[in-house]
């Protein structure tokens, strides 16, 4: 099926690209980015809110809290699959403009929630979980996107769109310490919570200071995109691509790159506040994803040079060395640990997921050779919402781990154990020298 009003789309004609197709698809382009950086924004929010629940007076546990950070991946990880089918029934205008405008609902909720400290935890679980609305805009944008753009300028403009996406994580956990702190929207925010030392702060404003720019986005992409026509993907090209194995191999491996960065900027900074109080974590939150997405073209660049699968080899062995780092900072029999070798440990892990991101990306099309002709929503859905997992998986394994055993230790082997069958997977289908795809 196709949408009726689409417009012809033709990029690969050199004298229409030239004409008017360029032009056009950067006008896209330039409205998807900060379309993408907000839903990525809204998606991570909770990682910066559960760090201050305490202090608003919210008497929720350290695990539930972790849980509070990991729901939002699982349901953006799911909501991939679906924001791919819906691309192609709506159009990319249409369905830029009405995903954009439905983040609404959990930054609305959150902003009133958060302003009662006797709030139930299930309303903050569906918010954390409507939050994942943010994580699903990726697949349909990302499948947008690469509609507009020849085969020569693909890369560079999907690359564009999830590496300035991507910085939607470091800006959340850079704008909710500061306009939680002032009465930015006066009376219409509500009162403040009072916490210790005589300090005020306005959570609601971690819901709140995202309305506006979700609005003007929304109205941007409505105004200012372009539908073409895309053909829905037959149910056969579904089960080919969940049939092969490199399909699976490498969404593994994505899930060790992509989902890694989205784990650790969900659970880091509760894990932080958790295991050094006496540090003030928020500060340095947000350097791990920025270094994490401004790295990623580099991780691409490399490959070109080296090779994918060589690049993402070593980068899962620096990986793995980093979480073994972590291990050894955190505090453990009575030691109060190191915060500075924890910090490091982990900026080194958010520029190695960075790096990785980009030479997985690399990788994929040489291991997509004879799978057919997908459609482009369907493979970047697939690996995408597997590697959103990730973000669920990590700090779901904290609060699991610090529930069980009441120390975050447990969560970092298993870590340990996942990077090193990356390392095994990855050298044994892609960068031995007798492998069938190396890359």
């Amino acid at each position: 099926m196709t949408l009726p009003a689409a417009i012809a789309w033709h990029p690969e004609d050199p004298a229409f690209w030239e004409a008017e197709g360029r032009a056009v698809a950067n006008r896209n382009l330039w409205i998807s980015i900060p379309a993408l950086s907000l839903a990525f924004s809204v998606w991570m929010v909770w990682s910066v809110v559960v760090v201050n629940l305490p202090q608003a007076g919210f008497g929720f546990s350290t695990p539930a809290l972790f849980w509070l950070s990991a729901l939002p991946a699982l349901s953006g990880a799911l909501l991939r699959l679906l924001h791919a089918r819906l691309l192609p029934l709506f159009g990319g205008r249409r369905w830029t403009a009405i995903s954009t405008a439905l983040l609404l609902l959990p930054t609305l909720g959150m902003g009133y929630a958060v302003r009662e400290a006797t709030t139930p935890y299930a309303v903050f679980v569906l918010l954390a979980l409507l939050c994942g609305l943010g994580g699903g805009n990726f697949a349909s944008s990302m499948a947008n996107i690469n509609l507009f753009f020849p085969r020569a300028r693909k890369a560079t403009a999907v690359g564009l769109n999830a590496g300035l996406g991507n910085l939607g994580v470091s800006l959340v956990q850079f704008v909710v310490p500061l306009v939680i702190t002032a009465s930015w929207f006066g009376s219409l925010g509500g009162e403040p919570q009072a916490v210790a030392g005589g300090r005020s702060l306005w959570l609601q404003n971690a819901g709140f200071v995202w309305v506006p720019l979700i609005v003007v986005c929304a109205l941007a992409a409505w105004f200012g995109m372009d539908d073409i026509a895309v053909t829905r993907v037959a149910p056969r090209l579904r089960a080919r691509l969940f049939g092969r194995a490199h399909g699976w191999i490498m969404g593994w491996l994505y899930l060790g790159t992509f989902g890694s960065f989205l784990g650790y900027a969900a659970g880091f900074p509760l894990l932080g506040r958790s295991q050094f109080p006496q540090a003030d974590v928020l500060v340095y939150a947000w350097l791990g994803p920025l270094l994490g997405a401004l790295i990623r073209p580099l991780g691409g660049c490399l490959s070109d040079k080296l090779g994918g699968a060589q690049v993402t080899f070593w980068n899962f062995i620096a990986m793995a060395g980093a979480v073994a780092g972590v291990l050894c900072f955190l505090p453990a029999a009575g030691e109060a640990g190191n915060f500075h070798g924890f910090l490091t440990m982990f900026m080194l892990l958010f520029i190695s997921a960075g790096l990785g991101n980009g030479s997985t990306e690399r990788m994929r099309p040489a291991t997509a050779a004879g799978g057919g002709a997908l459609q482009p929503a369907v493979q970047p859905a697939f690996s995408s919402a597997l590697a959103a997992c990730g973000g669920f998986f990590i700090p779901g394994c904290y609060g699991a781990a610090t529930l069980i055993t009441g120390s975050a230790a447990p969560a970092h082997y298993v870590f340990l154990f996942f990077y090193l069958t990356c390392i095994a997977l990855t050298w044994w289908f892609y960068a031995r020298p007798q492998a069938a795809s190396r890359t």
